[in-house]
């Protein structure tokens, strides 16, 4: 049922399980997880192509089974995943005709998509793939100034013979390739576009110049994409309209404007800052933390992209198995206020979220109150309420004058408050959620929220 005052959700027209499913997993895998000091290595230490090529020389994922891949992303509570096919440093994961830059030439020697798409599918995963539109081993590929090279005393004579024309042609045909050779694709993230990273000499004197739309010949792409994969969803770095926003590493405030118009976004988010596996960061967001971040982008009408860097040999790592499966123990109990669920509309009280679904309003309290919680507005709108995690009944009080201006409520409290009285001992999850049972009366005001 729709309620008069609450948001409609915003949902991509061609694909609505993205906004039904909420939460997906990332995964960043490639040469520089044999680094083990983040993917941007090769940027950060300025590595030339040829001493990066000691990655490619000994990559050997051994222990690459994309099944177990698959069920960690399930048991987290995970509808899709989303798989790294190229990064900016030029290795692509499969058995591309375009290069001799892949997994296939390495001591690998096979194709690491087509184990990947097939366990996605077995598993019940909606099957992205990720695409950098950046590839700092082309030989056509500008210098600029996020390049490994930008510091080359020669990068004006390298840039020369770099017209941009021929890496364009292959950028178009790599992703012919992925979005021909492997059935239907549901998921798109392309990475990424700086118009904007215009650079000067000492002198003031243009230097590097950045990249957009036009480098990477967008249009025209996004044109192949929509013909090739007519239900697939693009995210919005191609810097050309997509089908979602995309705020990586941080949760927006409210819901996301592109112009004047609200869209659907998903924030992308790592484990521990970096995407790639990086062996030596200990800076892991712990479950509780984790599960706090869907909860708000969700309220606010957002999916969380998830990230793990497995490691050289394949593997998740046990630090982010932790993490998904504190997030799995969390989900099992409360998914259904966060699959299909978004804003509600309402103004949710001091360290707390809600979500709304049909008619089901779901309180999520990031603290636990002592002992009642005072939801203005809603005293007769909601019919039955419950603890989510095991359906125990929450009391559910409407109060009087009298006890309106007593020690129950703060002095002043709004007539048609509803007021509910939980146990003393918070339950043993790691966000509680109470779910409210609407009736058919319309939630057509916004109020504010108070708790003792």
């Amino acid at each position: 049922m729709t309620h008069q005052g609450a948001p409609a959700q915003v949902v991509i027209p061609h694909a609505p399980w993205f906004t039904e499913d909420r939460l997906g997993m990332f995964v960043h895998w490639g040469l520089y997880s044999l680094a083990a000091r983040h993917e941007w290595v090769m940027n950060y230490e300025q590595i030339a192509v040829e001493d990066y090529r000691k990655y490619f020389e000994h990559f050997d994922p051994d222990l690459y089974d994309p099944r177990e891949w698959a069920a960690a992303a399930k048991h987290a509570g995970m509808k899709y995943v989303v798989l790294t096919t190229k990064h900016h440093d030029g290795f692509v994961l499969w058995d591309s005709a375009l290069t001799e830059y892949k997994s296939t030439n390495t001591p690998c020697g096979r194709d690491l998509l087509t184990p990947y798409v097939e366990a996605l599918r077995e598993a019940g995963l909606k099957v992205g793939f990720y695409h950098s539109v950046i590839d700092w081993h082309h030989p056509d590929f500008a210098i600029d100034a996020v390049h490994p090279e930008r510091n080359n005393p020669d990068w004006r004579e390298l840039n020369k013979t770099r017209t941009g024309e021929a890496y364009r042609e292959y950028l178009h045909g790599q992703v012919r390739e992925l979005l021909s050779n492997y059935g239907q694709i549901d998921y798109l993230f392309f990475d990424f576009s700086y118009p904007e990273m215009s650079t000067k000499t000492a002198d003031g004197e243009p230097k590097f110049r950045g990249k957009g739309a036009k480098d990477w010949g967008s249009v025209e792409l996004m044109k192949t994409i929509r013909e090739l994969q007519p239900g697939i969803i693009v995210n919005d770095r191609l810097n050309v309209p997509g089908d979602f926003v995309t705020p990586e590493q941080y949760q927006p405030a409210g819901a996301m404007l592109s112009g004047d118009k609200e869209v659907p976004w998903e924030a992308c988010q790592t484990l521990n800052g970096s995407w790639g596996y990086d062996r030596d960061n200990l800076d892991y967001k712990a479950p509780d933390q984790l599960v706090r971040m869907l909860i708000d982008g969700v309220s606010k009408g957002g999916n969380l992209l998830l990230n793990v860097g497995p490691t050289a040999r394949g593997e998740i790592d046990p630090r982010a198995h932790e993490a998904l499966e504190g997030i799995g123990e969390w989900m099992r109990l409360h998914s259904r206020s966060i699959y299909g669920a978004g804003a509600a509309g309402l103004d949710a009280p001091v360290d707390a979220r809600y979500t709304l679904r049909g008619d089901r309003l779901y309180l999520h309290l990031f603290a636990w109150p002592f002992q009642f919680i005072h939801l203005p507005g809603l005293a007769d709108k909601v019919r039955y309420a419950q603890l989510l995690n095991d359906a125990s009944e929450v009391a559910m009080l409407v109060l009087d004058s009298d006890q309106v201006a007593g020690h129950m409520t703060p002095a002043g409290q709004a007539p048609g408050t509803l007021t509910l009285k939980l146990p003393v001992q918070r339950p043993n999850v790691r966000v509680p959620v109470v779910e409210l049972f609407l009736n058919s009366t319309a939630l057509n005001t916004h109020p504010t929220t108070e708790r003792d």
